[in-house]
């Protein structure tokens, strides 16, 4: 007898990983910047330099932490709207189906502790997990779609994921550039 339960706590396993393996190269990086603006040494009279890792490591895991979790809960949501729009199944049939698939993200979280030392590597790990995750959850579901209903699932996923990516670089960029513009920067020297 199969339990459609038993990979429950598989998706809180994976984001615990990825934001472990994440949080470690980010150490490093926060270590490395905090030498660079002189504040390591102040720090370094309260913690020694294993707790001061540690604490920038937990604090490093609950922002990762809460990052996947919102991501996990907005991938959940589109799905299901997707879902709703263009299937025809109303009893969740399909949701049991894909399931699954959160396998496909543990095993890409295990496969990231292998790219500890390299951001491009852990991000290329979990752009590949998801597409994995996305060709599973098309695959899986497209048998009870017509083949339309398949069409609008895809574009709906691409057209809610780059819609979320492009405001959230637009946003960042115009943060960005406010407080560039409002740095007291000279941008000629008179001599």
């Amino acid at each position: 007898m199969k339990n459609t339960y038993l990979t429950g706590y598989l998706p809180l396993f994976s984001i615990l990983l990825f934001s472990l393996t994440f949080s470690v190269y980010g150490v490093e990086i926060f270590v490395d910047l905090f030498k660079k603006i002189g504040v390591y040494p102040g720090m370094r009279e309260f913690l020694s330099d294993m707790e001061l890792k540690l604490t920038i490591l937990v604090l490093l895991m609950v922002v990762c932490f809460m990052v996947f979790a919102a991501l996990k809960l907005i991938a959940e949501t589109i799905n299901e709207v997707s879902m709703l729009f263009f299937s025809k199944d109303s009893e969740g049939d399909l949701l049991t189906k894909v399931r699954s698939g959160s396998l496909i993200f543990f095993i890409g979280s295990l496969v990231s502790v292998v790219s500890l030392k390299s951001f491009l590597g852990l991000l290329l790990i979990f752009v590949l997990t998801s597409f994995a995750y996305f060709i599973f959850f098309v695959y899986k579901i497209s048998p009870s779609l017509s083949r339309l209903g398949t069409i609008g699932v895809v574009g709906f996923q691409l057209f809610s994921w780059s819609s979320l990516f492009v405001t959230i670089i637009f946003v960042f960029l115009k943060l960005y550039n406010g407080v560039m513009a409002s740095l007291p920067i000279m941008s000629k020297v008179n001599l």
